[in-house]
């Protein structure tokens, strides 16, 4: 098919089906039902195990990060030339760790925040469709 038998195709069948409707090219359309939820019940458990992880790594890498450092200052004043290698190794796993804090955190802050911004969105479009809908209902 040409692109003007097809491009008069497209525009007869749009003529004849008068329904306005927008749809992804990659989906098919869909029903009128929301399908969007954001909720608590779902994120808040997932949010509290980023926290729990989050303080579990803090807790229980202290330790360690102390016992660490400790080690390797000996070495180093006893004049053991590893000492300075654990204490590359000590910085560095300890940047690692909290990389990893920082990713728990993050993830967990923005559960909470998404939860939050999801219902302010909702209700204030919810608040424009009503303004829209007492409009139209005055136009008729």
């Amino acid at each position: 098919m040409s692109f003007e038998k097809e491009w008069r195709q497209a525009r007869t069948d749009a003529t004849e089906n008068r329904a306005v409707a927008t749809r992804l090219n990659q989906t098919g359309g869909g029903g009128a039902t929301p399908n969007l939820a954001v909720n608590s019940d779902a994120l808040g458990p997932i949010g509290a195990d980023a926290h729990a992880l989050y303080e579990g790594v803090k807790r229980d890498t202290e330790t360690v990060r102390v016992s660490n450092y400790e080690a390797a200052a000996a070495l180093t004043t006893g004049q053991f030339t590893c000492g300075a290698q654990l204490m590359q190794v000590h910085e560095r796993w300890y940047t690692q760790v909290g990389t990893l804090r920082d990713a728990c955190a993050q993830i967990s802050n923005h559960l909470d925040y998404s939860v939050a911004a999801h219902a302010k969105d909702d209700a204030e479009i919810r608040g424009d469709l009503m303004a829209v809908s007492k409009i139209n209902g005055l136009l008729k």
